[in-house]
């Protein structure tokens, strides 16, 4: 992993990645880890959880903690920051876990608005919330980064309640980095553009022949899709000590692709009816392949 950090950068760092056992979450747990912090990771599967922190273990050793939670529920989010709490405090948390799919929004069903805001909006929030409660009672500090994505200025068709929901998040990061910034927590985000992973990339571009939306790397001026180190940096360095005067920012990292391409998905109006139904199919079979890992 390319990195600009000395070894130990996060040393007696304590942090919980929501979602961290897939995609960036897990890709960011494990530089988190490298660089010397402690690292909880919780989701709702069990068995991909373990194994996540077992092979991120196996290559830097340190400690990485699996821990079951339903962010949905803010009773369980509770219990699992009360077991943390038995190994010492937080001192960061990252806000990543996230839902998301490709559908025109006449399309969308109140269910499937609802599993998109309750992960992304309600989920980030709930846990936000506890934690800093935890801190404020204790007068501890702390630092906490969000995942979110440039659709938080422009917008995007065709994924309107995750955009929703991570405006909502936008807007989160900004109020209470003015409302806790006297008790030492501060609270930034990250937007990064397309870095493709296995799972959500697919959900995004059910059918790549189409050349359209958030996965093209030819409309990022930069040429290419983000290499996976380079968000692991900034959110190393979100999270370390050295840069405490900054608070309250979301920071883009797309290779300029917001400043430069229209909305992300605005090019999915070129398909077809005929087209649509290939996604629907698509993102259908990966969400079945999801909820039988999870059942398994």
């Amino acid at each position: 992993m390319t990195t600009p950090f000395r070894s130990g950068v996060l040393d007696g760092k304590r942090i919980l990645v929501t979602g961290g056992g897939t995609g960036l979450g897990r890709a960011i747990s494990e530089a988190l880890v490298s660089h010397g912090a402690a690292v909880y990771i919780c989701g709702r599967r069990e068995a991909v959880l373990t194994e996540a922190a077992d092979a991120i273990r196996a290559v830097h050793g340190g400690t990485i903690v699996p821990m079951v939670c339903n962010l949905r529920e803010p009773a369980q989010i509770e219990t699992m920051l009360d077991e943390i709490w038995r190994d010492g405090p937080l001192t960061g948390l990252l806000n990543n876990a996230a839902a998301n799919f490709i559908a025109p929004t006449k399309d969308l069903s109140p269910r499937g608005y609802e599993a998109i805001r309750s992960t992304v909006m309600d989920g980030s929030f709930y846990t936000t919330l506890e934690l800093g409660k935890r801190w404020i009672a204790q007068g501890l500090g702390g630092s906490i980064v969000s995942n979110l994505v440039t659709w938080v200025w422009t917008g995007s068709a065709y994924v309107v309640p995750s955009a929703m929901s991570k405006a909502a998040l936008h807007a989160m990061t900004m109020s209470l980095a003015v409302e806790w910034a006297p008790y030492g927590i501060r609270l930034n985000a990250t937007a990064p553009g397309p870095f493709p992973t296995e799972g959500a990339w697919e959900k995004l571009n059910p059918i790549p022949e189409a050349s359209v939306g958030a996965t093209q790397a030819d409309e990022i001026p930069m040429g290419r899709h983000g290499a996976i180190h380079e968000l692991q940096n900034l959110v190393a360095f979100l999270m370390a000590d050295g840069c405490d005067f900054l608070t309250g920012q979301t920071i883009a990292i797309d290779g300029g692709h917001h400043l430069a391409a229209p909305s992300t998905f605005a090019g999915l109006s070129k398909l077809t009816p005929e087209q649509w139904e290939r996604a629907r199919t698509s993102i259908r079979a990966a969400s079945d392949r999801d909820k039988q890992q999870r059942t398994a």
